[in-house]
C-alpha cells in the first residue's frame, strides 16, 4: 500500500496532486543536483542528488519517484545543465560518473520499495536506503573503473570511500525529513 495516494487511485484530483508532486520533485532535483562540490582526487563530485532521491521516495512512493528521476535524467540527456557542475548532455551519462547517474534509478526503486513495505519500521527503511546506495555504488564503481581503467579497489577508493560519511548523513537526514513530510502530506491529501 502506498503511504500517500498514488496514481492508481481513480479520483482525478489525486492524480493531479501526484503529477504536481512529480513535477516539483523533478524541479527540485534539477535545482539541487548541479550544486555539487568537485573533489581534487576524484571525478565524482559531492552532490545533493541522492538526498533529493531519498526524500522523494517518501513524498512520491517508489514508482513515482523513479519516474521523477527518469524525467530528470532525460532533461539532462537532452542537454539541459541539470547534472553536477551544471553539465548536461549524453556525454555526462557516458562519462566516468554516468554509472552513478544510472545506478540512482535502482537506488530509488530499491530504497522506495522497502520504505513502502516497511512504513512503520524506520530501522528497516534505513537498511533499505543503505542497500539502495550499495547498488548505486556498484553501478557507479564498475562504470568508473571501465572509463578510467582502474581496478575495482581503486574505483572504490576514489568513487565510494570518500563519500560514505556524507551519504550516511544524507540518508539519516532524509529518513527523518522524509517520514515527517510523508505524515504531513498524508494528512493533507486524505
Amino acid at each position: 500500500m502506498n503511504p500517500i495516494p498514488s496514481a492508481t487511485t481513480k479520483h482525478p484530483q489525486v492524480r493531479t496532486h501526484l503529477l504536481v508532486r512529480i513535477a516539483l520533485v523533478t524541479a527540485i532535483t534539477c535545482i539541487l543536483a548541479p550544486l555539487s562540490i568537485p573533489l581534487p582526487f576524484s571525478p565524482v563530485p559531492l552532490s545533493l542528488t541522492n538526498l533529493v532521491l531519498y526524500i522523494s521516495i517518501f513524498i512520491l512512493g517508489w514508482k513515482a519517484a523513479a519516474v521523477s528521476y527518469l524525467v530528470y535524467l532525460l532533461l539532462g540527456a537532452i542537454g539541459l545543465p541539470v547534472f553536477s557542475g551544471f553539465a548536461g548532455g549524453l556525454g555526462k551519462l557516458a562519462g566516468p560518473t554516468g554509472g552513478y547517474l544510472v545506478g540512482m534509478i535502482f537506488l530509488t526503486i530499491l530504497s522506495g520499495w522497502i520504505a513502502e513495505r516497511f512504513l512503520k519500521k524506520p530501522a528497516v527503511i534505513l537498511i533499505g536506503m543503505l542497500l539502495g546506495s550499495a547498488v548505486n555504488y556498484l553501478f557507479g564503481t564498475v562504470w568508473l573503473c571501465v572509463q578510467l581503467h582502474l581496478s575495482f579497489a581503486e574505483g572504490l577508493m576514489i568513487g565510494v570511500v570518500p563519500y560514505l560519511f556524507f551519504d550516511i548523513t544524507k540518508i539519516l537526514i532524509a529518513l527523518f525529513a522524509g517520514l515527517t513530510i510523508q505524515k504531513r502530506l498524508k494528512a493533507l491529501l486524505l
